[in-house]
């Protein structure tokens, strides 16, 4: 097992460099070790695993390693913070770093840590995408990733999320790199109110990023489900697409396929745009799972 672990990391060499520190180091069955997964967040590791044990050789391989090391259960029912496994406590928010953008991260702010790298490639699009004059809405927007990675382009950024603590987040991320955060917006609450309240208001934009979770309910209890309501959201977020934008629209829904996917999004679609699928980042090496399709 220590090989295995040793060649996975070995593997991701090129994709860690001085601009981008955070990367998964073991995916699990993709490197050999079925519900396995270590990522490395500036040199602080994180370990998912699909049960509460955690192998000897695993702990003494995580020793050795040297520096903080915290795990979890890979149980989306539980959602349960990582616990210290080994090395210093690590007590405080800290910053990681992709392709030179700074992001927050946390071990102790629940289940998810702040910053999803399986989205690493799709922001770095983004961000060649936009330019000044352009506006991007992000909505599900979590601690705001994607919006910061367009305003390092330049774009004007509308965030949007139910939870006023990730948005708060989101603020942090834009002045961690020296962003000023008033020259940007950000908007609680449902993405389906604030399509509405923006298609009413004639507000356009030039991208938009539909990336919801794949259950969630809003604060008046109306539930969303990705394989039922994506094709709503995609279309309501179209008759606040300018003419010449784009969409990126992802999903890890199970069960779902890529042309399944596309199929739900192009049948709602009110006038036609184009569908392009982009991989995942080559540090996730198992069964693909993220869904990601542009359309233009």
């Amino acid at each position: 097992m220590r090989e295995l672990l040793a060649a996975a990391v070995a593997k991701r060499a090129g994709i860690l460099t001085d601009t981008t520190d955070a990367v998964r180091l073991v995916d699990g069955a993709g490197d050999g070790l079925p519900g396995v997964i270590l990522e490395t967040y500036a040199g602080r590791y994180l370990l998912s695993c699909t049960t509460d044990l955690i192998a000897p050789q695993v702990r003494t391989w995580l020793h050795d390693l040297g520096g903080s090391c915290y795990s979890k259960r890979l149980d989306p029912h539980r959602k349960e913070s990582p616990v210290r496994l080994c090395g210093p406590e690590v007590t405080e928010p800290f910053l990681i770093r992709e392709h030179g953008v700074c992001y927050e991260i946390s071990f102790q702010s629940g289940y998810s840590q702040g910053i999803f790298l399986d989205q690493r490639d799709n922001r770095a699009e983004v961000r060649r995408l936009m330019r000044p004059g352009l506006r991007l809405l992000n909505t599900f927007a979590y601690t705001g990733a994607f919006s910061v990675s367009a305003a390092m382009a330049g774009a004007e950024t509308t965030t949007l999320d139910l939870s006023q603590p990730y948005l708060d987040w989101a603020k942090r991320n834009f002045s961690h790199n020296h962003l000023d955060s008033a020259a940007h917006h950000f908007c609680k609450g449902d993405t389906l109110h604030w399509l509405r309240r923006f298609a009413k208001q004639g507000r356009f934009f030039d991208a938009i990023v539909l990336d919801p979770p794949t259950f969630s309910r809003n604060e008046q209890g109306k539930v969303f489900r990705v394989r039922e309501n994506f094709g709503e959201l995609a279309a309501m977020a179209t008759a606040v697409l300018s003419p010449e934008g784009w969409l990126l629209c992802c999903s890890n829904s199970p069960n779902m396929t890529p042309r399944g996917f596309e199929r739900q999004l192009l049948a709602n679609l009110p006038r036609p745009l184009q569908p392009h699928h982009s991989a995942m980042p080559r540090d996730f090496t198992a069964e693909p799972y993220l869904i990601s399709v542009w359309l233009r």
